[in-house]
């Protein structure tokens, strides 16, 4: 059985707990909403994210360091005519924003991996 990993927010009245996974679902959904961005299966179009769904957080590694820091790593394609910087930059800030407005996890980093390019 695979050991999960939790990011721990201690509150007053106890502890908020939040699987890696969650997290990874949310960083994969908020990649899938950048324009520019040609990853086939990232533009599916679904409206929901199935966690534990073999492949809805494909592309997208979450760490979990000492200390509860937080590091996301994605790897995207981006299409064919689109600045690879600024699609780069889009998912970047789109993973932070989602992932800590629905979590409260402040990220330490959000890399972005480009891992080619392809026609729409």
């Amino acid at each position: 059985m695979a050991d999960n990993k939790y990011i721990i927010h201690e509150q007053e009245n106890g502890s908020i707990r939040i699987l890696e996974e969650v997290v990874a679902a949310i960083a994969a959904q908020a990649v899938r909403e950048v324009e520019g961005v040609a990853d086939s299966t990232a533009k599916s179009g679904a409206d929901f994210v199935m966690l534990g769904k073999k492949g809805s957080s494909k592309g997208v590694k979450v760490e979990i360091a000492d200390g509860n820091e937080v590091r996301i790593s994605c790897s995207i394609l981006v299409e064919y005519g689109q600045s690879v910087p600024g699609v780069a930059c889009a998912v970047q800030e789109s993973v932070r924003s989602h992932v800590e407005s629905m979590t409260g996890i402040t990220l330490a980093a959000v890399n972005v991996n480009v891992s080619g390019i392809v026609r729409a």
